[in-house]
C-alpha cells in the first residue's frame, strides 16, 4: 500500500466502523499498525505514526459526537510519548461512551500479547498454575471481548496474528480485494453471511 492508500484506509476504516456500529455491533477492531511493520520504510512509519496521531486528536471530535469509545491494543514500547500521551487522552476523553468501541491495533502482534499478559502476571506476583481467566485479565484492553467476525481483505487467507487469544473461535471471512477498496455493501454480505453461520465453539 502506498502512502496515500494509508491514508484512504484510515478513512475507510472509520467510515465502515460507523456503518458497522449503526449496524448493532459494538465492537469493532481495526489492525492497523503490527510488531512487524517497524521495518518497513522510515518515512512510511513517520507518515503512519502520523495518521495515529492525527486520528486521536483532532479527528477525535467526531467519535464524541457519535458517543464511541476509542480503545488502543497493543504495545506502547517503541512508540513516541507524543502519540502516547495523545492516544491516552484520547481513551481518557472517551471512556464513558457507551455506542460502541473503536478499537486500534497499533504497535500489536498476538504473541506478544499473550507474552506480556503473563510478564505481567508474574510481575503482579501471580504463583501456582495459569488459567485462561488469568490470562484474559492481563491481555491488552482486558475488557474488549472475543473476537466475533474477522474479515481478511486482499486475497489473503490468513490471519497475520490478529489477536490470537480471544480470536480461537471467530469466523472467518475473506474478501479478495484491498482495504482501502472495501465497501459498505462489502461490510452487508460481511454481516449477512456470519448471521447464517451455526457457531459452535467446539461442539
Amino acid at each position: 500500500m502506498t502512502i496515500s492508500g494509508h491514508r484512504q484506509g484510515l478513512d475507510v476504516a472509520k467510515d465502515i466502523a460507523m456503518k458497522a456500529f449503526d449496524r448493532g455491533v459494538k465492537f469493532f477492531t481495526i489492525y492497523s499498525f503490527s510488531t512487524e511493520n517497524w521495518s518497513r520504510a522510515e518515512e512510511e512509519v513517520g507518515y503512519l505514526m502520523e495518521l495515529f496521531y492525527g486520528l486521536a486528536t483532532d479527528e477525535l471530535s467526531e467519535l464524541g459526537k457519535k458517543n464511541i469509545r476509542f480503545r488502543v491494543i497493543g504495545s506502547r514500547e517503541r512508540l513516541s510519548p507524543r502519540l502516547v500521551e495523545a492516544l491516552e487522552t484520547a481513551e481518557k476523553q472517551t471512556q464513558h461512551n457507551t455506542a460502541g468501541t473503536l478499537a486500534v491495533c497499533l504497535n500489536y502482534g498476538g504473541e506478544q500479547e499473550i507474552a506480556d499478559a503473563v510478564t505481567s502476571l508474574i510481575a503482579n506476583g501471580h504463583t501456582g498454575k495459569v488459567t485462561p481467566a488469568d490470562i484474559n485479565a492481563h491481555l491488552y484492553a482486558p475488557e474488549i471481548p472475543p473476537v466475533d467476525l474477522i474479515i481478511r481483505t486482499s486475497g489473503e487467507h490468513r490471519i497475520s496474528g490478529f489477536m490470537l487469544w480471544r480470536a480461537s473461535y471467530a469466523e472467518l471471512y475473506f474478501v479478495a480485494k484491498h482495504w482501502p477498496e472495501f465497501t459498505e455493501a462489502d461490510l452487508d454480505a460481511a454481516l449477512n453471511d456470519y448471521s447464517k453461520r451455526q457457531r459452535r465453539f467446539g461442539v
